[in-house]
């Protein structure tokens, strides 16, 4: 059992451990850490910024309540890796749900470590600029350009390398508070290719926008990530657009919804309220309630279902 210790400062007290010749084997959550495990010598120590369980500040959210969340320059906090986060989704559905935007201000190589992250469900799409990654079994690395993204399984070990000044990506995943663990031997890439290789029941995705055929529906066009079919129905991942202004969509939302403006402007209407949302605005709409959307020309949406509640 590791030793725990209460510290004031995470990050002043992770990089005092390293300096005496420790290692960073984990955190949570990843962005604005508040919990850390470092190890030396089978000596494992627990470095907590405070005695309280992380998700004992998750707000619960009402399943009948929409969520709107504003553009917030001021709203950045450091993360892992040195990378800056922002969150989406205030509250974070009672601890079921994190959704982040994150960025990397400085373009080049990124400290990141091969790592993991024990979680149900977990995507990222590039929202701008790119970033180079590696994954186990998937090949050499790539770059993840902006339209693109990728589902992670669960477990899944993985590297963000380098990226473009002012990368910036959307995450999602389920549960709010994972661990993201240190992979201390495992060399990435992997010698062995295996695209179809399932972890924890899922199969990694990589969805390229230049390859990706867009299709109709109800008034939008979109492009199909995969990730319904590789998460088994779990979660679904798709970009809208519209061309023409003032489409609607009519719908009765089955799951967790989130909306990501990608481009463009739309109106929600929900319930007697109504709400108008910009770029890089995000809204969730809570499970089994009616909606429409009116739209501007030129709208693009990332839209995320998660199907069932995950914890």
């Amino acid at each position: 059992m590791p030793n725990t210790q209460i510290v004031p400062d995470l990050e002043k007290e992770i990089g005092s451990y390293l300096r005496k010749g420790y290692r960073l084997d984990m955190v949570v959550p990843a962005d604005s850490p508040t919990t850390a495990q470092v190890s030396k010598d089978g000596e494992i120590l627990r470095l907590q910024t405070s005695s309280r369980n992380n998700d004992e500040n998750l707000e619960a959210i009402d399943s009948e309540e929409i969520i709107i969340t504003r553009f917030d320059d001021t709203a950045w906090v450091n993360g892992r890796a040195g990378m800056q986060y922002r969150d989406l989704i205030p509250g974070r559905l009672g601890g079921r749900v994190i959704a982040s935007h994150i960025r990397l201000v400085e373009g080049g190589p990124v400290p990141d470590y091969v790592h993991y992250h024990k979680v149900a469900f977990q995507m990222i799409y590039c929202k701008t600029g790119w970033i180079r990654v590696v994954y186990e079994d998937q090949g050499p690395p790539f770059i993840l350009n902006a339209g693109d993204c990728v589902l992670q399984p669960p477990e899944i070990r993985h590297r963000v390398l380098e990226s473009s000044a002012g990368a910036e990506v959307i995450e999602i995943g389920c549960p709010a508070a994972h661990e993201t663990w240190v992979d201390h031997e495992r060399q990435l890439p992997t010698l062995n290719f295996q695209p179809d290789r399932v972890f924890n029941g899922q199969r990694f995705v990589r969805h390229i926008a230049a390859d990706a055929e867009w299709q109709e529906t109800d008034g939008f066009q979109y492009r199909d990530t995969g990730i319904f079919a590789a998460t088994n129905g779990l979660a679904d991942v798709r970009v809208l657009k519209c061309e023409t202004a003032n489409s609607v969509i009519n719908t009765l939302n089955d799951g967790c919804l989130f909306y990501f403006v990608l481009n463009g402007e739309f109106t929600l209407n929900f319930g007697r309220a109504q709400y108008k949302l910009r770029q890089t605005e995000n809204c969730v709409i809570p499970t089994t309630e009616q909606y429409t959307i009116q739209t501007e020309d030129g709208l693009e949406l990332l839209e995320v279902s998660l199907r069932t509640r995950v914890r």
